[in-house]
């Protein structure tokens, strides 16, 4: 196996650089923008470049991949879980994981060889050269898409644009729109039972340190309780818990918050302790929600020691992953991937409000089959919240021409 670097002014002519020179088998594995020319930082411009490796052989055994079982093992075996080192369920997943690779490797070939012999056939330019084309393909990258993603998308529009219809960007663009918001997955939220005595609703927040958990649990608290904001009621009973006890001001916080939306706060700092505060408000509130420690997603431990904590919690609890919408496509990656053991529900967007670019959450979190629930977009507490639509996420997109009434026809009620 060799490794090229190489650099154009875009990603698809940088692609088709690497193509001439190293063939179609490659594979492309860093990707980033570097300045290039002019003096003292005058006149130059900027790059993409690409780190990649070619010249596989057949009898190189395939990677052993760090799969999602192997991470869920080392979290629930932090938790104090007993789990086997190895078994053979491991091993049989991990066999069935590299069939889908190369089952979907093999598609993808396929796939190229039909778009090749449709593009002969109409006369249409190779290799995405037609203009429309690379306009796509530099608008996506732009708004940090991530390769497959973009990928996907531009070869989707090869296959199903004519010549004549490519020569007008606006109608593509149009239907391109849609294609991403058809991957984008909404979470439904559960229906409440209409007769009998209902059960609150335990709602937990998880995610890395910094990513605004607490601001986001005291937003929730408003956007469920629902008040009455001429009498000052809540319509409905709501209870604050923090689980984070130990970082400095984080509990004072939450209890400041709590006093001024006139909603109690209590704080636990073990698995029994929390149990017994759910126990307490199970009877008389329709709303628990648990404010938890910001774990750093390599912290195994850590991450063992919050789900132990949290398997108090009942069955039919909520648990959201907040995740920074500016958090680099990888990185959204392998946070989505380490919090997996806890079963998380769907993902909150929090401080869209700090990023003009959102299509490395979108993404990735398509790709992953991951919901998105909430979307936080301001510092107002508890205001700066809203339920996550198709359409909201879609008008953020950078360079597009979003027609938000077509949107509206094609999406409603998503």
């Amino acid at each position: 196996m060799l490794y090229f670097t190489e650099q154009a002014r875009t990603y698809s002519e940088c692609m088709d650089k690497i193509r001439a020179k190293y063939g179609k088998d490659v594979k492309v594995l860093l990707e980033k923008r570097v300045q290039k020319g002019g003096l003292l930082g005058l006149g130059s411009h900027e790059e993409i470049e690409l780190t990649g490796t070619y010249g596989f052989t057949p009898a190189t055994p395939p990677p052993v991949p760090t799969d999602l079982e192997t991470s869920k093992r080392q979290v629930l075996a932090a938790a104090g879980k007993a789990v086997p080192a190895s078994s053979n369920d491991i091993t049989m997943q991990a066999v069935l994981k590299e069939i889908a690779r190369e089952v979907h490797s093999l598609k993808e070939k396929v796939d190229e060889s039909i778009t090749g012999s449709a593009a002969k056939n109409s006369t249409r330019p190779e290799n995405g050269d037609h203009p429309t084309i690379r306009k796509l393909e530099d608008d996506l990258f732009q708004n940090d898409f991530s390769p497959s993603f973009i990928r996907t998308i531009v070869d989707r529009a090869r296959r199903e644009f004519p010549l004549n219809e490519l020569d007008d960007y606006e109608e593509v663009q149009k239907k391109v729109i849609q294609w991403i918001g058809e991957k984008i997955t909404i979470y439904q939220e559960p229906e409440q039972p209409v007769q009998g005595k209902k059960k609150p609703r335990v709602i937990v927040l998880v995610g890395s340190t910094g990513v605004g958990k607490t601001t986001t649990v005291v937003k929730l608290a408003a956007l469920y309780g629902e008040r009455e904001r001429a009498e000052g009621i809540w319509k409905k009973q709501i209870r604050l818990i923090t689980l984070d006890c130990y970082r400095i001001g984080a509990e004072f916080q939450l209890q400041k918050f709590g006093e001024i939306m006139d909603v109690p706060v209590s704080s636990a700092d073990s698995h029994d302790s929390l149990k017994q505060l759910l126990a307490l408000y199970r009877q008389d509130v329709d709303f628990i929600l648990v404010d938890t420690i910001g774990k750093s997603p390599r912290s195994y431990v850590e991450l063992g020691e919050m789900k132990a904590m949290l398997d108090a919690c009942p069955a039919k609890t909520e648990i959201h992953l907040c995740i920074q919408a500016s958090t680099k496509g990888g990185d959204v990656r392998e946070i989505l991937k380490q919090f997996e053991p806890f079963k998380y529900k769907s993902v909150i967007i929090t401080k869209l409000d700090e990023t003009s670019r959102i299509g490395n959450i979108i993404s990735v979190l398509a790709e992953e089959n991951k919901s998105i629930s909430f979307i936080t977009n301001g510092q107002t507490v508890p205001w700066d919240i809203e339920r996550a639509t198709v359409i909201r996420l879609l008008i953020n997109l950078e360079g597009f021409a979003v027609d938000r009434n077509l949107l509206i026809d094609h999406f409603r009620g998503v």
